[in-house]
């Protein structure tokens, strides 16, 4: 269904900034005996809203299609965000003194990965996930998961039911969600007095200044600024408390949010900056889609010469942002050769749209492909580290964005402008440490 007006702020005053053509959804991995099945595509076009100064996409698919039982993502498959997870959980748990009187809810829980750090020190926890695979794997770890959309209609049975929250945790959701005055009026009736809403997301800045147009896919309904949150919020009472930017998925926010109108310098500072690159404007955005013109050329000419010259080019990650990549490229059945992914419910499928098999990381060192594609690029610290084999043996990889790069076998990286890596992760927590999280 496509949009005529803001689903923030119900405005009409949409422009689109970037169109990527109609794409299949983005996670709707094929079984192979599925190959001659014709896909459902969508147009993917990103829109500015002039009056509220969110960015969001035109289509909406509905979640029942989305999130279906078969969900391939499992957070719990990547070290790095297990890290990542546990240092969040230690540090919110040692800075607001939680303990067996408290309750953290954790909305979009996917398999437990986060909350499990609660549970293993007695800290009362509750996960809302609508996708029943992982839900199944969170139980099985001892977590305890409604299976369900978290919206106000369920905020309001909890609570109902006295399940008031200290801490509320939404990592990467608050972009998925349709009805999103709802999903944050649901915040806003189960928090404590004191409590505090704890939000994870890309970060559009980061998006569009490193034009990283993979991460654009019809899960992802939004592309969330401060400036664009800040009046969804305080519609329902909620106050931007503080701000961090952390690397991980290519540049990120973690976002505290309470009833109290405290103020940090940090969150201030990041507001001004957006301000001065001017977010709040349409004019900031008029080149975007001429830059991700430029750079998927530029990787297409780069692809198609190693393949002229004979070389075999697999690819690493059968992520969401990998399909939305593949599919621009539209480079064609089999000029891939597999994608290799570290996740078992992915392997033995195929991507949707050019229809590349997914295979077990092992194929790399076992086949030899001259160049691997890495449509994970967010996560590439992690993944050199685990193919130092197959890049000892000669292996190259191609990272993506921010422009086309190809890392030689012997070859470092500044992991910096990545996601958190396995040592990244402890760092980056340090530093986000010294901010308030106290409203």
């Amino acid at each position: 269904m496509r949009i005529h007006e803001c689903r923030s702020c119900q405005s009409a005053a949409l422009h689109v900034v970037l169109d990527l053509g109609n794409h299949p959804i983005s996670n709707a991995l094929l079984a192979a005996k599925s190959q001659a099945r014709e896909e459902a595509r969508h147009p993917l076009q990103l829109a500015f809203c002039e009056d509220c100064t969110l960015l969001q996409i035109t289509e909406t698919v509905p979640p029942e299609i989305l999130y279906q039982r078969d969900f391939p993502y499992f957070s719990s498959s990547s070290p790095a965000l297990l890290q990542h997870a546990a240092s969040i959980a230690q540090r919110l748990i040692r800075e607001h003194g939680l303990g067996a009187d408290s309750l953290v809810i954790e909305v979009a829980c996917n398999d437990g990965y986060l909350l499990r750090n609660f549970v293993r020190q007695g800290i009362p926890c509750l996960g809302i996930d609508p996708a029943a695979g992982p839900v199944e794997h969170a139980r099985s770890i001892g977590v305890p998961v409604i299976n369900d959309f978290f919206s106000r209609s369920l905020a309001e049975r909890l609570a109902s039911e006295g399940k008031f929250a200290d801490i509320m945790i939404a990592n990467n959701v608050v972009a998925h969600v349709d009805a999103i005055n709802d999903f944050v009026a649901g915040f806003a009736k189960l928090l404590k007095p004191a409590g505090m809403a704890v939000f994870e997301f890309a970060y559009a800045v980061d998006m569009i200044e490193k034009c990283e147009f993979d991460t654009i896919y019809h899960e992802h309904l939004f592309y969330h600024t401060l400036h664009g949150l800040t009046p969804l919020f305080a519609r329902h009472g909620l106050h931007l408390n503080h701000v961090e930017r952390l690397p991980i998925h290519g540049g990120s926010l973690r976002l505290f949010v309470s009833r109290g109108a405290y103020r940090s310098a940090e969150l201030d500072e990041l507001m001004n900056y957006e301000r001065a690159l001017g977010v709040d404007h349409l004019r900031w955005y008029r080149d975007f889609s001429s830059r991700v013109i430029r750079l998927a050329n530029s990787l297409i000419k780069l692809l198609r010469a190693e393949k002229k010259r004979g070389k075999r080019i697999a690819c690493y990650g059968a992520a969401a942002k990998g399909s939305t990549l593949v599919n621009y490229l539209d480079l064609g059945s089999g000029f891939f050769e597999y994608a290799v992914d570290a996740n078992p419910h992915k392997q033995g499928r195929l991507m949707p749209g050019q229809r590349i098999p997914i295979v077990h990381p092992d194929r790399l060192l076992e086949t030899q492909p001259d160049l691997v594609l890495l449509l994970v690029w967010n996560f590439a610290g992690e993944v050199l580290r685990q193919q130092s084999d197959y890049r000892a043996a000669g292996g190259r990889f191609i990272i993506p964005i921010p422009e086309p790069h190809v890392i030689e076998p012997a070859e470092t990286i500044d992991e910096a402008h990545f996601a958190v890596g396995l040592a990244g992760a402890a760092q980056a927590e340090r530093g986000a440490g010294a901010g308030p999280m106290h409203a």
